[in-house]
Parts: C-alpha cells; sequence; structure tokens
C-alpha cells in the first residue's frame, strides 16, 4: 500500500472514530509505528488532523478549523473534476451564487468566458477571480471578512442575500452525512451558506468524499434542500446510494 493511501484510509478511520490510535493502526496496516507517527505527522501538516498523545483527532472534532492555503494543497485532483462536473449545473445565462471553499474557487478557475452571468458571491478570492471574466457580473456581499476562509460573514451579509434570488447556489461543505446534513465549523459561516441555499431555485453541493461522515460544530442544510451532490469517486456506491436516497442526484466525477 503507497503512504498517500494508507493517510487517506487513516483520515477517514478518524473522521469515522472520533480519533486514531497508533498502535493500532501499526497493527492494522502492518508497518512500524514510526511509520504512523510520520503518516500522522504529514496529515497535521496538510491540516486534517491534530496529533495528540498516543494518536490523533480531526482537527474538526477539536474546534479547528483548515486555513484556505491548507486545504487548497488537498485532493486537487478531486476538486478538478468536481468543478468540472459543476461547469454542468451553470445556466446560459442569468444569477449565480457560488460560496466560498477551495473546490468553489477552482470552479471559478474555470468558469466559462461567453455566459452573460451576475455572480453573487462572498469569497474575496472567487470575485477577484470571477471579475477579469468579461460578460460576467460579480456582487460581492459585503461584511466581516474571516481570515482563515476569506469568506464574508454577518448581518450584512445576510441582510444582502434575504435580498437576492438566484437560479442556482454553488455551495460548499467541511462536512456531509445522512444523519446531520451539510455542516461547517463556524457558525457565522453557516448562516451565510443557510442563506444561500434559501436564495437559490436549484441547490449544487460541491464536496470531496472525504467530507462523508464528518460531522462539524455547526449544521446549515439537509440533505433534502439539495438538488445535486458533485462528488469525486472515491466516495463507494453504496454510500453515494444512501445519500441519493435522502434527496439528493450524487454526481461521481
Amino acid at each position: 500500500m503507497f503512504a498517500e493511501e494508507r493517510q487517506q484510509r487513516i483520515a477517514e478511520r478518524a473522521r469515522a472514530d472520533g480519533r486514531v490510535d497508533v498502535a493500532a493502526l501499526a497493527a492494522e496496516f502492518a508497518v512500524t509505528t514510526e511509520t504512523i507517527r510520520r503518516d500522522l505527522t504529514v496529515l497535521e501538516r496538510h491540516g486534517v488532523l491534530r496529533k495528540v498523545y498516543g494518536g490523533a483527532i480531526p482537527v474538526e472534532r477539536l474546534g479547528f478549523e483548515p486555513g484556505l492555503a491548507t486545504r487548497e494543497a488537498v485532493m486537487t485532483g478531486e476538486k478538478e473534476r468536481i468543478a468540472t462536473a459543476a461547469l454542468g449545473e451553470l445556466p446560459t445565462e442569468g444569477a449565480v451564487i457560488v460560496d466560498a471553499g477551495t473546490t468553489t474557487a477552482r470552479l471559478a478557475e474555470l468558469w466559462p468566458v461567453n455566459r452573460e452571468l451576475t455572480v453573487v458571491t462572498n469569497a474575496v478570492p472567487i470575485a477577484s477571480t470571477l471579475a477579469a471574466r468579461p460578460e460576467t457580473t460579480v456582487l460581492l456581499v459585503g461584511g466581516t471578512v474571516r481570515g482563515r476562509t476569506m469568506a464574508a460573514v454577518g448581518d450584512w451579509a445576510l441582510r444582502a442575500l434575504g435580498d437576492t434570488f438566484a437560479d442556482v447556489a454553488f455551495i460548499g461543505t467541511n462536512g456531509i452525512s445522512v444523519e446531520r446534513g451539510l455542516t461547517t465549523p463556524d457558525t457565522g459561516e453557516a448562516a451565510v451558506k443557510r442563506a444561500m441555499i434559501a436564495a437559490a431555485r436549484r441547490v449544487v453541493v460541491l464536496a470531496d468524499h472525504t467530507k462523508l461522515g464528518n460531522d462539524c460544530l455547526a449544521r446549515f442544510g439537509a440533505l433534502a434542500e439539495v438538488d445535486v451532490l458533485i462528488t469525486d469517486a472515491g466516495l463507494d456506491a453504496d454510500a453515494a446510494d444512501e445519500l441519493a436516497a435522502a434527496g439528493p442526484k450524487v454526481v461521481r466525477a
């Protein structure tokens, strides 16, 4: 087994169980404890886990949230495929909401240049990217900008979204499960995401498969409110069927 594959499984186990133990992982993967500690160091460097005595805990369970630069370096191939698939959900014209996030930011980078679209976003990097598209009008939602995610939150953002109605909203999420729905670590961002869902005719969620089963602090939506969930091929067929039974069409890019 390659180190990257083992690290991905360790991250998934930590999110499912709430923590992982070095000795137990070494026995399971038939490697030394030193190898597992190196794996945990890599995952901590990527902002996925936080090492504790004897093991590690997923950052979401500790109330931590990886920064933008850290998240941009993780699951890059999967995010590329998800964003490419999401292009098929864009209308030929009209209004679109784009939530903050690294996968939605990749969608912005792939944005078509020949469609007359108005984009409402609370993400400073996404607004900067789309402002260069000649046929795209960008409306940047105001508010307090969170340094960790570069997303505007707060009453200003909520008031603007309360007066907005769009054809489709592209939403990012830190966690997704049948039991809890859509979740994120920050309550301010959860409120904005909730307002975005309410402001759109259709809701498309972009989330790589590592978000499955990762329940965070603040819930902002149910799967029944989602029209399409675009994820990657790392999500197995049974899990995809379970999610689809809760409401959304599931696309594995």
